[in-house]
């Protein structure tokens, strides 16, 4: 993969395709190539270029060994969109990534040019602080999870009727357990997401946004997604139904067509 430096730190990208640039930015702990199971195609094939950022602390990008917030990661992709020559440019994040598209709208509006934020939130409440802070001390022991942890994880991600479905939810568990999250760089990841009240802020933003909520979401549920829409003045929110926090992979169709609808909307 091709990689940028932003001090001393090699950030991987990967692009797809040609056309106006789309900026993929991931979850927590996932590698870019998430979006390759379904998103890229389908960006690609309604005609515009995908370009999908790799974060600090998921090799190849560079793990390091000093703390960092979502504020260094919204500037990494701010060094990423300039270096590339991208901006302003469309931006889709999920979960954290959908937290660093949200910094960057409100920071560095001259970036970007509409923001698709998936699974998102603008503040972390009591039950979900405490969450992702004992996740992170787990992840960060580098040890392997136990069945009880995995299970845990995809009964987290995914929504009912998925779980319902042997062969669907023993796949998803066999990938979680072989690609689980652990180690300093993703318990940073996670680490990140605990965020002070962002509302304020986001009343400030002037570029076009959509917030996709997904019905099932335990993670980031509706209701914390529709506070970040109703924040921001020029949003649109769409709720996708029978599907949890990682409903990109669960309804790929679906979220690519609200997508596809939306990048279009805004041109």
């Amino acid at each position: 993969m091709p990689v940028i430096t932003v001090q001393g730190l090699r950030l991987a990208y990967e692009e797809y395709g040609s056309g106006e640039p789309v900026l993929l930015i991931p979850p927590a702990a996932t590698p870019e190539g998430a979006w390759a199971m379904h998103q890229i195609h389908a960006i690609v094939d309604a005609g515009y270029r995908a370009i999908v950022a790799g974060s600090r602390g998921t090799p190849p990008s560079t793990v390091p060994s000093a703390p960092f917030r979502l504020a260094d990661l919204t500037d990494d992709a701010a060094c990423l969109i300039t270096e590339l020559r991208l901006g302003p440019c469309l931006i889709v994040g999920a979960s954290l990534g959908a937290m660093v598209a949200q910094e960057l709208a409100i920071n560095r509006p001259d970036l970007v040019r509409a923001a698709a934020l998936l699974g998102t939130r603008c503040r972390t409440d009591f039950i979900r602080g405490r969450f992702a802070r004992a996740y992170a001390d787990q992840v960060r022991r580098g040890e392997p999870p136990s069945d009880l942890d995995s299970v845990m994880l995809v009964m987290q991600l995914f929504s009912s009727a998925t779980l319902a479905n042997d062969r669907l939810a023993a796949d998803w568990l066999s990938l979680f357990q072989a690609f689980s999250a652990r180690g300093v760089g993703a318990a940073m990841q996670y680490e990140a997401t605990l965020i002070p009240d962002r509302t304020a802020a986001l009343r400030q933003v002037d570029r076009p946004c959509l917030v996709v909520a997904f019905a099932e979401d335990s993670v980031t549920p509706p209701v914390l997604c529709q506070e970040v829409a109703s924040a921001i003045p020029c949003c649109r929110y769409v709720e996708i139904a029978d599907c949890g926090h990682f409903g990109f992979l669960e309804r790929p169709e679906s979220v690519n067509a609200t997508l596809i609808d939306f990048f279009s909307a805004v041109r």
